[in-house]
């Protein structure tokens, strides 16, 4: 039995996104300090700054070249519309900023997670970041942890596979290190930005202070 393709991950050209299908605009996620943004280097801060900034006019080109943003999808929201967009508003300021107006433009923002799988994959965490003694409670969490996030993934597979429509345009804002394995029949076009690869060289590098 042959396996179903998944969609792919391309830089493709714009001409390439006026064909017909289902298509979505995958922008990674970047920290951008929020409550803590005062601890957080000024020199990282302007980076991640560019970086949003040139997501924003790359969004706004494609909209303005092949068409509306339909449906917006954003990691750890397991609700749409306004209540959606306030959850939005606490993770991630810019990413917020780009959604609401998409939501204005006419956008529907979805729930794209399930709220429990969330609650549970982050409780996990904090138990890994907890500093275990135990070798095999170790390993035991590390596994209830992978097999959440994977539930979480697969949940989000179906979500999108659900609610975008054909020929429509959906803009997802998720972690980079993601493992999801997008529907078939999506094209899937990652904007990258330039400065996310001196960003990625940053954060490699960096040292705090004191190190």
């Amino acid at each position: 039995m042959s396996k179903k393709a998944i969609g792919k991950i391309e830089r493709l050209s714009v001409e390439h996104f006026k064909k017909p299908g289902r298509k979505l605009y995958l922008v990674p996620l970047l920290f951008s300090g929020g409550k803590s943004e005062k601890k957080v280097p000024k020199e990282y801060l302007a980076k991640v700054k560019i970086y949003w900034d040139e997501v924003e006019d790359r969004l706004d080109d494609l909209k303005a070249k092949v068409g509306k943003i339909n449906r917006v999808y954003h990691e750890l929201v397991n609700t749409g519309g306004e209540k959606g967009l306030k959850i939005i508003k606490n993770l991630n300021k810019r990413s917020y900023q780009i959604t609401r107006k998409f939501f204005q433009e006419g956008g529907v923002l979805e729930a794209m997670e399930n709220g429990n799988l969330v609650k549970e994959s982050v409780d996990w965490a904090r138990c890994l970041a907890a500093g275990l003694q135990s070798e095999k409670a170790l390993r035991k969490i590390s596994q209830f942890y992978i097999e959440t996030v994977q539930k979480r993934e697969e949940f989000i597979t179906r979500e999108i596979d659900k609610t975008l429509k054909d020929n429509e345009i959906g803009i997802i804002f998720i972690r980079e290190d993601n493992n999801i394995k997008f529907p078939s029949g999506i094209e899937i076009f990652r904007i990258y930005p330039p400065i996310l690869d001196d960003i990625h060289r940053y954060l490699r590098d960096f040292r705090p202070k004191g190190e």
